[in-house]
């Protein structure tokens, strides 16, 4: 393996080894390993089957926002996705999300830019549904906004939430305004005559100066708006983005089950469906925090804040946030892997060497 490959996954694995100690620092180890060891197993196996069918779900919803520019099937789908998230979880700065354009491109031939074009959308998909949960949580849930639980430089609290509320409602704005932009035609074509009539600026240049930057640099410009174009070609289709949004639905209300079905077996967290629904959003806001790989430590302390706001003792709130969150992750590493080795799929080269693999973004 690749020295810069093995050094980031040690990194990483130190750093998330030190951020589950500041997650559990308030927790003695003993008590924590007393709950660990009372909590029912049985319930992991229908827990990961949920997780399991979630992902299946994720690469079908992906699959048709491909398909409206690209027709591939359920496993040329389903293996990059994998791939991507099982990335995500074991090296840092969420490249996954580059590695499965990458992985497109080079086993199906898909431009990079469309389809890094059509992560981004199914990506707005999820932003949308959790700013929708997270607006049902807000009108629905108590968030006492004297409860704070400090993790490493971060204060987790109600100021916190709405901070990534409001980044997330800008984010998706930003997204959705560059979608309709590029999407359109008429709005197409105007980025297009802006970006060939870039070189005209440069009065001090002469002729053949301007029409070298116009081939080198403005027509491949071009060539990656209209790849990027033919990415997000569902905005096109109201009936896609309808079935998208009902697998999305679908999507989410089964990860708020994975958590129901692991509690059964869990003492002491005795949490309605709803209450783990708010419990799951106030994670997974917490996590789009800056963290290290797998979002260990941060996820910890997030479940731990929202549990505490149900009545949940920290001891309790501590082992149910780590043995779940262990529930969620180690399936995608595992089937992350072996998608990687079905497919022949170098995860050393599509993490640490795109630059590399992709020598015309455009093509």
């Amino acid at each position: 393996m690749n020295k810069k490959f093995i050094t980031s996954l040690i990194i990483g694995s130190i750093a998330s080894g030190a951020a589950l100690y500041f997650a559990f620092r308030n927790v003695p180890f003993a008590d924590l390993v007393i709950y660990l060891r009372s909590i029912n197993y049985f319930w992991i196996i229908p827990s990961v089957l949920i997780v399991i069918l979630c992902f299946i779900l994720r690469a079908v919803r992906w699959q048709l926002i491909l398909g409206s520019s690209w027709k591939i099937n359920f496993r040329q789908a389903y293996h990059p996705l994998m791939i991507g998230f099982m990335i995500n979880c074991v090296l840092p700065g969420r490249v996954g999300e580059v590695a499965r354009p990458v992985i497109l491109q080079k086993k199906e031939n898909i431009p990079f830019s469309t389809g890094l074009a059509t992560v981004v959308a199914e990506r707005v998909f999820d932003l949308f549904m959790l700013i929708i949960l997270f607006v049902t949580v807000l009108a629905t849930v108590k968030i006492d906004p004297d409860l704070t639980i400090e993790f490493g430089k971060y204060n987790l609290n109600r100021e916190t939430l709405e901070f990534i509320f409001s980044s997330m409602l800008k984010l998706s704005i930003l997204l959705m305004a560059g979608i309709m932009m590029v999407s359109f035609s008429i709005t197409r074509r105007t980025i297009n005559r802006m970006i060939m009539g870039m070189p005209s600026l440069l009065f001090f240049a002469d002729t053949s100066l301007k029409e070298k930057i116009k081939e080198k640099i403005c027509l491949h410009a071009v060539r990656i708006v209209e790849n990027f174009a033919s990415g997000f070609s569902l905005v096109k289709s109201p009936k896609t983005i309808c079935i998208c949004f009902i697998f999305s639905i679908i999507i989410w209300a089964l990860h708020v089950f994975t958590y129901y079905v692991f509690a059964l077996g869990c003492p002491g967290v005795d949490l309605s469906f709803a209450e783990l629904a708010a419990v799951m959003v106030i994670v997974c806001f917490f996590i789009a925090l800056p963290s290290v790989p797998g979002f260990w430590g941060l996820w910890e302390a997030g479940g731990i804040f929202a549990m505490l706001l149900f009545g949940v003792s920290y001891k309790e709130a501590a082992g149910f946030t780590l043995a779940n969150h262990v529930v969620q992750m180690f399936p995608v590493i595992i089937i992350g892997f072996i998608s990687a080795f079905i497919t022949g799929v170098n995860i050393r080269r599509v993490s640490f060497n795109q630059q590399k693999d992709i020598t015309d973004v455009s093509s």
